[in-house]
C-alpha cells in the first residue's frame, strides 16, 4: 500500500531525493505499474529494479493527491530520468521533490529555525474538551494565518489516532495551546476543557474516528 508523507515531513526533508507526480487519481496502485512500465520502457529503471507499492509515498497539497517515487531503493539512470521528465512534462507535470519543496511548499524546515516559531497561538485551555470541538477551534485559527494545507493535514492526522491524548499531541504540533485568559476563544463551550495546572490527559478514551 502506498504510504501517505506530510507536507511538514517533506520540508524536514524525511524523502532525500525522488520525483513527485501531481494529480494521482485513486487507485495509486495502478500509477506505481504504469510509473514502473514506462521507466523500465525508457531505460530508468535499472537491472530489473522496481518501485512496490509500500516504496511510494502520497500527500495533500491545495486539494491535489501527489505521489512520490524516492530515489531508492531502485537503482535509476537519473541522467535519463531528467530527460524524460522534460520531455513529458505537458503530460505529466513531474516535479523533483527539492524543486517542489522550494517552489511550492516554501522551502525546508532549517534545524535552526524550529517550526514552533511557525505555529500560531490557539486558546483551547478552558474550552470544551471535546476532541472534535478543539480540532475545529484549531482549524480555524490555522486558516486565519492562511495555513489551511496544515489544517487539513491536522485533521486527517487526528482522524488516524486511536486516542484523545495522541489527538491532543497532534494539535500541538501545528498550534500553540493557550489559555482563553489569555485572549479571547473561539468556542462557545467553557470549564471542561484543558485545564491550565494539568497535564495532557493519559487515558485513552477510545476515539472512532
Amino acid at each position: 500500500m502506498v504510504k501517505k508523507i506530510t507536507t511538514t515531513e517533506l520540508r524536514q526533508g524525511k524523502i532525500n531525493g525522488g520525483i513527485i507526480f501531481q494529480g494521482c487519481a485513486e487507485p495509486h496502485e495502478d500509477w506505481v505499474n504504469g510509473v514502473n512500465e514506462m521507466l523500465t520502457d525508457e531505460g530508468i529503471l535499472l537491472e530489473g529494479t522496481k518501485y512496490k507499492p509500500d516504496d511510494v509515498y502520497s500527500f495533500e497539497h491545495e486539494g491535489i493527491t501527489n505521489l512520490v517515487f524516492p530515489f531508492e531503493p531502485v537503482k535509476l539512470d537519473i541522467g535519463k530520468l531528467a530527460m524524460w521528465r522534460l520531455a513529458t512534462h505537458g503530460t505529466f507535470s513531474a516535479k523533483w521533490v527539492e524543486d517542489y519543496v522550494d517552489n511550492r511548499l516554501g522551502g525546508p524546515l532549517r534545524n535552526d529555525e524550529p517550526e514552533q516559531k511557525k505555529k500560531p497561538d490557539c486558546a483551547l485551555i478552558g474550552q470544551d474538551g471535546n476532541i472534535f470541538n478543539l480540532m475545529g477551534i484549531a482549524s480555524r485559527t490555522l486558516r486565519k494565518h492562511g495555513l489551511a494545507d496544515q489544517a487539513k493535514e491536522m485533521c486527517d492526522r487526528i482522524y488516524e489516532s486511536d486516542s484523545y491524548d495522541k489527538a491532543l499531541c497532534i494539535i500541538g504540533e501545528y498550534v500553540n495551546i493557550t489559555s482563553v485568559d489569555d485572549g479571547e476563544g473561539e468556542g462557545e463551550g467553557m470549564g471542561s476543557g484543558l485545564s491550565p495546572d494539568e497535564d495532557e490527559p493519559e487515558e485513552d478514551y477510545g476515539m472512532e474516528m
